[in-house]
């Protein structure tokens, strides 16, 4: 077993106790304490390629941004004029100046690859206004974090100074403020990295003048005080003070970092035990990021085993083929994916953030598994969430058949997303080579040129993942002998290597074909790498099948995303072999066919490109016999999902952050939950609940989801001011989910407001859903 993601039948009879595979296993033993370290991307010129391609896209994005804009909010913290208007989206609500710290960063990485005087001048500006604004704030605190007081909006720095006198007040927010350590947390990391990837020296104090700021706010806190502070997400707030103590060696920063533990989730990591479902995802990466960081600047192990057993059970257990994690930004129950492919599966962050974290498992023991995900999750995800031709951005990457992918805007979004999507598609050129004291690895088959100050200079040409053919050429040589270790990729059974044209028996050790010698100007290294199709099932739904060719996931190509789909979900028969159900396209790589259960023909192509197209990954799949019992059912279920797809004008997973913060709940009472995999939010009596709902001209049906032995309760449900039902819950007992139907008048307005209020009891709901009326 080198790679779990394509080895999830092994994984699920394998103990991940201990998580690292036996190649990582040699790799650590055998390395000891050296670490491998990425080549700077600035030795690292990208060929035309879809990397090149996206990056060209996201510079292009990168320049089109107003800094001063996304200043906006912090003038007016500081007590300045601000020049320029704030932007719409995420950087008018109170998560605003989270973008700032991400341009920063990716426009640093951008820097650190090519230079790129036109945006080192845009930064070094934006450097000056921010020296000034913190100079204005006179305590080093500098953002753009925004909270709500007596229905003004008011700075965040208001909830970070009631923090410091121990006002500590937390729901899904801080002190009513959505993430403001999170936020701050952005802009210390892109300052973080202007320093060091960008070579901006003046970035440096000003992140250090940051880091005392919140440093002084939390150093006279006691430990439980600074726990409940950090259950709410706070980004990688860790790993930048562990960023500070490695650059400045101030033992003070590596203090606070080791207080930033939050003990809640990394506690059972470090035990062995996979307690992720229901948490929010990438609330909770970063801070396994943190934890790695932590170790490398801290030298405790107990970090380290905490890091790698969280990226094993992430990507063996909660993960989807396309490497991606999360349904509506949570982990779900480990190995039970199948009942969770939606429009809301696998949120970009994640991947962004998971990549980060493997990055920094490798350096420990370089193998060639962590690459195999490395890329599966570059290509199959990174790419995908990007458009290369307006540098637009998905939040959501969904799994559910017939979904299309859903873009942001160059103005109005700025989700999290956008923002690590600015630096996802800055950074393609800088894990393609790593090095360590006595060899240079080559982890990624991306066509580059690749000049060393030692002298070493190589050229790679390839249309990988096109096609398996890469060729790589010495084109200047150093001194001394070079060690060339090129990873071989776990599923390219046959794959070949040759040297100058001449078969080569390399050695192979830790998923690498290892080359050792004085090299000569003009040697050339070809490898051939069949793209083999395989297929792999889906955790949850033993029957259930993707398909990948290569390093590609396949799907099939359903309609233009501006078309509907109502069709069932393609369904294939199978015979012994799960992939025998596709059948391959003469002269066409990675193109196959398929015919499902119903006689329909479809298109079975890589899934990245498929930008504007609606698409199906997963394929049930029935034997003939199979089939014949089960074709009723099966399709009844699908005209039901159908349906209910046709019909729903929104769905409210109450009791998440976003759910709740996009329908604009506001309560009285109670508190939110989970139960059997399921959030909700309690309303006891008295307690009163308003939020908001989408409509469609027309009448509408307004349902809520109970658990049926919740028994003893009443509860009012108004709608635009009109009681719909009082509803009484004392003689339903039954252990399942209840979904209630109530009637609502017709209307042409665009939103309904719904108020709950609990008359007796505790009332209990767990999702709210508007449909169209039969």
């Amino acid at each position: 077993m080198r790679y779990c993601l394509a080895r999830r039948t092994l994984l699920a009879s394998a103990s991940l106790l201990f998580p690292l595979s036996p190649a990582m296993l040699r790799a650590a033993a055998t390395r000891g304490s050296q670490r491998a370290e990425p080549v700077p991307s600035r030795h690292v010129t990208l060929k035309p390629s879809p990397y090149a391609d996206a990056m060209a896209a996201n510079r292009r994005y990168l320049l089109s941004l107003d800094p001063q804009r996304l200043l906006h909010n912090f003038y007016l913290s500081a007590g300045l004029e601000p020049p320029a208007p704030v932007y719409r989206g995420w950087e008018s609500e109170s998560i605003a100046g989270h973008t700032m710290g991400h341009w920063m960063s990716a426009v640093s990485l951008t820097i650190a690859n090519s230079g790129d005087p036109e945006l080192t001048a845009v930064l070094d500006r934006t450097l000056t206004s921010m020296r000034r604004i913190q100079s204005a704030e006179k305590d080093g605190y500098l953002g753009g974090m925004t909270v709500m007081r007596e229905g003004q909006s008011v700075p965040g720095k208001t909830v970070f100074e009631e923090i410091r006198r121990g006002d500590i007040r937390v729901t899904w927010e801080l002190n009513g403020a959505w993430v403001p350590i999170y936020a701050l947390h952005k802009i210390l990391a892109g300052l973080i990295d202007a320093y060091q990837l960008a070579g901006r020296k003046p970035a440096l104090p000003i992140a250090v003048g940051i880091g005392d700021y919140f440093a002084t706010v939390i150093e006279g806190l006691s430990d439980d005080q600074l726990q409940k502070i950090l259950s709410v997400e706070h980004g990688g707030i860790l790993e930048s003070y562990a960023d500070l103590y490695a650059l400045t060696g101030t033992a003070r920063w590596l203090d606070v970092a080791r207080r930033l533990r939050h003990h809640a989730v990394v506690d059972p990591l470090v035990r062995g035990e996979d307690r992720l479902a229901g948490l929010h995802a990438n609330t909770q990466i970063p801070k396994i990021i943190g934890l790695a960081r932590l170790h490398e600047v801290g030298g405790n192990m107990a970090d380290a085993n905490a890091a790698r057993f969280f990226h094993a059970t992430v990507t063996g257990h909660h993960s989807y083929v396309i490497g991606g994690n999360s349904e509506r930004e949570h982990f779900g129950q480990p190995d039970r994916q199948g009942e969770q492919l939606t429009t809301a599966t696998c949120e970009a962050c994640n991947s962004y953030n998971m990549l980060k974290l493997t990055r920094h498992l490798y350096g420990w023991s370089p193998s060639a598994d962590w690459f195999d995900l490395y890329e599966r999750i570059q290509i199959n995800h990174i790419l995908a969430h990007q458009r290369p031709d307006t540098g637009q951005f998905v939040y959501f990457m969904p799994m559910e058949a017939g979904a299309k992918r859903d873009y942001s805007t160059p103005e109005d979004s700025f989700w999290c997303c956008v923002g690590s999507g600015m630096e996802s598609h800055a950074k393609h050129a800088d894990s393609i080579y790593w090095r360590d004291g006595s060899t240079l690895f080559v982890n990624l088959f991306i066509p580059s040129t690749l000049d060393l100050p030692d002298g070493l200079r190589l050229d790679m040409n390839t249309r990988y993942p096109q096609d398996g053919q890469v060729t790589i050429t010495v084109t200047h040589t150093p001194r001394r002998a070079t060690a060339l270790a090129i990873r071989r990729p776990v599923w390219a059974d046959g794959a070949a290597i040759m040297l100058n044209d001449r078969p080569l028996a390399a050695q192979q050790q830790d998923g690498y074909w290892r080359i050792d010698r004085r090299w000569r100007a003009g040697d050339r290294i070809t490898l051939s790498i069949p793209m083999t199709l395989r297929s792999e099932s889906l955790p949850g739904a033993a029957e259930t099948y993707a398909y990948l060719s290569g390093p590609l996931v396949l799907a099939a190509d359903l309609a233009p995303a501006d078309q509907r789909f109502d069709g069932p979900a393609p369904a294939l028969l199978i015979h012994d072999d799960a992939a025998g159900a596709l059948t391959a396209v003469a002269d066409r790589p990675h193109h196959y066919r398929a015919t499902d259960v119903l006689g329909q023909k479809h298109d079975i192509v890589p899934f990245y490109p498929l930008y504007d197209r609606r698409t199906a990954i997963y394929f049930r799949t029935f034997t003939p016999q199979s089939w014949q019992s089960e074709r009723a059912t099966y399709l009844a279920a699908e005209a039901a999902r159908i349906d209910l797809a046709r019909r729903t004008i929104d769905i409210f997973h109450i009791g998440e952050m976003q759910p709740e913060r996009d329908h604009g709940l506001t309560a009285t009472g109670g508190q939110s939950a989970e139960f059997y995999g399921k959030k909700n939010r309690s309303l006891p009596q008295g307690a009163r609940a308003s939020f908001t709902m989408q409509r469609r001209p027309g009448p509408a049906t307004l349902q809520i989801t109970y658990w049926g032995n919740d028994t003893g309760r009443e509860m009012r449900i108004v709608v635009d001011g009109h009681e719909v039902a009082i509803e009484r819950r004392e003689q339903r007992k039954q252990n399942e989910w209840l979904l209630i139907d109530y009637p609502l008048a017709p209307t042409q307005a665009a939103q309904s407001t719904v108020t709950l209020t609990g008359l007796k009891g505790k009332s209990t709901v767990y999702g709210v859903r508007t449909l169209e009326a039969r």
